[in-house]
């Protein structure tokens, strides 16, 4: 880290208001006017909306990452954590990867540290559940599902089959409906390489405390993309909650019970609970509050924005709404974070900030391979679409919307391969323990034991005409 007298710009995050925020500042920054320092335990952004798509292997998982040092050439970029604040010092206290921690000391901050998953004191979750609030979790979910196929395929044990063809997901919001659909559309595609499996052998089940799913699209959208996976199969269980989940055994607080080898859970985020070590006002429920022009309140010199703040929906209370926040999606991140750059250089120059207001343009969720449902909003008028037209339409939005045009080109690309050329459905879990193999080989011990015998394998389709067959008589 490089040391300067001029004044600093500390973002702490580099999510997408970090990355919009920094670009923004620099863009308008004059030469030596202030140097930008961005904070974040990884070295690239994630685009959280293509997580379903690269879990599915519709998009290339390095495809929906944005490195920091290559996008911010002009900022000071730090792997680590910032652990505490001090305020009255203006300073920060970074926690490296690796080495012991030091301070770095800032004129302006920025708070930008987005959220983490929402979980709840669940036996078993912690054990078994599987995130989707990153692009390793999306890869590491693509590999557990393909690898549950392999599981099912290759062995005699009728109780180990079903519970690998058994695929639970928590949470019917934009994160939960958009992943089991895209898992179920990959799961369906590999079942034509696996002889012994059908789709009819795999259960997919969705749970929501909710009384419906997806709804930021709206009732009707959302009844749509109900009615959509029950037809394709999903088992969809609503006003329903996860009890416990030991060794993969689910239970619902329905009474329903079942064993799982596939647990995700997107049940809602909430802010980073480092937030509480910062000294900074937080709502009722973690968020830092701020104004509306995204400084944070009480502060003349600190600013926070998307998922980790509480913001005014000033268009929401115009429209009669009382008592409006803006909701955490990257709708209003992208104009949180450049608002908020225009803001930070007019502090700096001694000009008046501008307060934050957006109307919501709609919303868009793709639930598979041409499926998906979008709601475009005109002013006062609302469009509804479903289907393949729903699918182009949040395809072309989060398509534009990805940071760079490096990625956008990238992403585009991707898709277009996939009108031509079928998914790859090989599972490469060894890439979790890559040096496992290397680690055994290497470790001095005693031969190996030798083989079992081995048994007569019956596939499912020996085991179904068995059933078929007549009992005979003793």
């Amino acid at each position: 880290m490089s040391t300067t007298e001029r004044p600093r710009i500390l973002v702490v995050g580099g999510g997408y208001v970090g990355l919009y925020a920094a670009r923004r500042i620099l863009k308008k920054m004059r030469y030596g006017e202030a140097t930008v320092t961005v904070v974040d335990p990884r070295s690239y952004m994630t685009y959280q909306p293509f997580l379903p798509e690269a879990a599915a292997g519709s998009i290339s998982p390095r495809h929906v990452v944005v490195p920091l040092r290559r996008v911010l050439p002009k900022a000071e970029v730090l792997t680590g954590r910032v652990t505490t604040i001090d305020q009255d010092r203006r300073v920060a206290t970074v926690a490296p990867l690796v080495g012991a921690p030091y301070e770095v000391p800032f004129d302006y901050l920025i708070v930008a540290l987005g959220a983490v998953s929402r979980t709840f004191p669940i036996p078993g979750l912690a054990e078994q559940g599987i995130g989707m609030k990153g692009v390793e979790e999306a890869i590491g979910l693509r590999n557990h599902v393909l690898e549950q196929l392999d599981k099912a395929d290759s062995t005699t044990d009728a109780d180990v089959r079903r519970k690998a063809l058994t695929f639970a997901f928590v949470g019917g919001g934009f994160a939960g409906a958009e992943t089991i659909g895209e898992v179920e559309d990959m799961a369906r595609d590999a079942a034509r390489y696996y002889p012994s499996l059908k789709r009819e052998d795999m259960r997919f089940v969705l749970v929501d405390l909710a009384d419906r799913i997806l709804p930021e699209v709206g009732p009707k959208l959302g009844e749509w993309g109900l009615e959509h996976l029950e037809k394709r199969g999903v088992e969809v269980h609503l006003k329903t909650s996860l009890k416990s989940c030991v060794d993969g055994h689910v239970e619902l607080s329905n009474g329903v019970e079942f064993d799982s080898g596939t647990i995700v859970w997107t049940a809602g985020v909430k802010p980073h609970p480092v937030l509480a070590r910062y000294g900074l006002p937080l709502g009722p429920r973690g968020h830092v509050e701020t104004e509306p022009t995204l400084q944070v309140a009480g502060t003349g010199h600190i600013w926070s924005a998307g998922d980790n703040a509480q913001i005014p929906d000033l268009a929401a209370r115009a429209a009669g709404e009382d008592g409006a926040w803006c909701p955490p999606n990257a709708q209003h991140a992208l104009r949180q974070a450049r608002l908020l750059g225009d803001n930070v250089i007019a502090h700096l120059r001694g000009f008046p900030q501008h307060e934050y207001r957006h109307a919501s343009k709609g919303a868009v969720a793709g639930l598979g391979l041409h499926k998906g449902v979008a709601m475009v909003k005109f002013g006062r008028l609302t469009l509804r679409f479903h289907g393949r037209i729903g699918w182009y339409l949040h395809r072309g939005y989060h398509g534009m919307a990805v940071p760079t045009w490096n990625r956008k080109i990238r992403v585009f690309a991707d898709w277009t391969l996939g009108l031509f050329l079928k998914r790859e459905v090989v599972s490469l879990g060894a890439m979790e323990r890559p040096r496992e193999e290397f680690s055994a080989a290497a470790r001095p011990g005693p031969a190996p034991l030798p083989a079992p015998e081995p048994t007569p394998r019956r596939t499912a389709e020996a085991e179904r005409s068995a059933e078929r067959e007549p009992a005979k008589a003793g």
